[in-house]
């Protein structure tokens, strides 16, 4: 899968990556408790009953419990996974998709090079043959699911982690697997996401669950990962590592052998920074003291990081593909002259706490990174929409999914998502005022914590604001 990331780069100007290749027993309702702890202690708006409750994300409060055990040097990992869920939706659900987002770049593969992650010995209802490039698995399941039921799924999972210097691929001795672990489709008003992956961005679309991954890995490898870690003895020459995730939408790991690092931050943040031998210790010093900058300031003037802990994984080999944000961790290509982490730190609210479907609305999640890094920064953006923020032809606009780039419009993700898309909520900060702005976007991360937003949903919080009518400023900034 193809996709972008920026960093800072000398005198505060950025320099766009380009990827060469293609991104039981947890509580069920802690998302939900998270959702309590949302600033100022208010959750996500309640849906009405009747209609609306029809149009509910389904299906929702996801629990994933996974175990599995690595060969010699984390290249394959085979085991179990089993995900539970409830009906959101007032009509019984007859099935469910899972989505294998590992296999994008390679699809159904080829005789002898199968697909990097498959599934098999469903149980609890029946699989169906694998659609959208391999990328979809449908599951019949046992008996209909009535509204506010749960119920499970079970299947075996193996994961073949390809060669390639990628998000979910491997560099050296060093595994990433990012985007590997089988995830719920979501089912809403809009119907059944089954985007495919299109080679750039990220087409995915998850609602927030619990995760809880058991890892068998051979005790040469430190494998950090999203969540809470914890460590024990396996088998000889064997350590099984634990993590824990509450109302996170994805799960990722690393596993090599990284030198390792933790800090905690002054706002109580803890920071495990792995990397690579190689990787220089300035470009590590850069990348920590970026992170623990930026996750306190955007914990104060967002809503408080909800997890605790925070996984900067490290490499200086990672050019050929850059960086990618993961719930709890983020995979870092570091060079001692800039930094990436602030950007992809705050995607852990802008798509993290804050989901949005990626496919349709990447706006809404890079733009929104690309705007806090900035505003971190204290970039200077009176002139932001001159050279790079300019629009690039006649029919860019803002709110574009990932089919129009794929349709001829590539050259344009960049310019519109990233710089147009941060440009434009500047120049909202200089309609509303910096405090109004401010406020305003507290109380949108506040009022759709670890829920879904829109479009829709970000301009009535931005109306909502101001007395102004903000109609000229959609229509000129291409907010459609």
């Amino acid at each position: 899968m193809t996709s972008l990331r920026y960093r800072r780069a000398p005198l505060l100007a950025f320099a766009a990556v380009l990827l060469l290749v293609p991104r039981t027993g947890v509580a069920q309702d802690s998302a939900a408790r998270l959702r309590a702890a949302a600033p100022e202690s208010v959750s996500s708006v309640a849906r009405p009953p009747g209609d609306a409750a029809r149009e509910a994300a389904t299906p929702d409060r996801p629990s994933y419990d996974v175990a599995l055990r690595a060969d010699d040097d984390g290249s394959h990992w085979t085991g179990r996974q089993t995900v539970s869920f409830r009906n959101a939706d007032r009509t019984p659900l007859s099935s469910v998709d899972v989505r294998l987002w590992g296999n994008g770049a390679d699809g159904c593969g080829a005789p002898g090079r199968p697909s990097p992650v498959r599934v098999g010995e469903v149980a609890g209802g029946t699989a169906r043959p694998l659609t959208v490039d391999c990328t979809a698995l449908r599951i019949d399941l046992s008996a209909p699911l009535p509204y506010g039921a749960r119920t499970s799924v079970s299947f075996d999972v193996s994961i073949a982690v390809p060669d390639r210097v990628h998000r979910f691929g491997r560099d050296g001795a060093h595994r990433y697997l990012g985007n590997a672990l089988p995830l719920l489709s979501v089912h809403d008003a809009q119907g059944r996401h089954l985007d495919p992956d299109v080679g750039f961005g990220e087409s995915f679309h998850t609602l927030a669950g619990d995760f809880r991954v058991v890892l068998d890995h051979p005790g040469t490898l430190v494998v950090p990962s999203t969540g809470t870690t914890t460590r024990h003895a396996g088998a000889p020459g064997r350590t099984v590592t634990t993590g824990v995730a509450r109302g996170v939408r994805d799960f990722a790991w690393a596993a090599g052998p990284f030198r390792s690092r933790t800090v905690t931050t002054p706002g109580g943040i803890r920071l495990n920074a792995y990397w690579t031998a190689t990787t220089s210790p300035a470009g590590v010093a850069t990348d920590l003291r970026d992170a623990a900058g930026s996750v306190d300031a955007f914990g104060k003037r967002f809503g408080r990081y909800p997890y605790g802990e925070l996984d900067l994984v490290m490499s200086d080999t990672l050019d050929a593909f850059g960086n990618m944000e993961f719930p709890g961790l983020v995979l870092l290509w570091t060079e001692p002259e800039g930094s990436a982490a602030v950007h992809e730190i705050a995607h852990q609210w802008f798509y993290g706490i804050v989901g949005n479907d990626q496919f349709t609305s990447p706006w809404l999640d890079e733009s929104f990174a690309q705007y806090a890094n900035q505003l971190y920064y204290r970039e200077d953006t009176a002139t932001c929409r001159d050279g790079q923020g300019a629009w690039p032809s006649d029919t860019a606009a803002l709110t574009h999914p990932l089919t129009y780039y794929a349709g001829g419009h590539r050259p344009e993700y960049v310019r519109v998502v990233y710089w147009r898309g941060a440009c434009a909520l500047h120049d909202l900060e200089r309609v509303l005022g910096g405090p109004a702005m401010t406020a305003m976007l507290r109380g949108y991360v506040r009022d759709h914590w670890l829920g879904v937003s829109t479009t829709a949903d970000f301009k009535r919080a931005a109306q909502a604001a101001t007395s102004k009518d903000l109609g000229p400023f959609w229509t000129e900034h291409r907010i459609h």
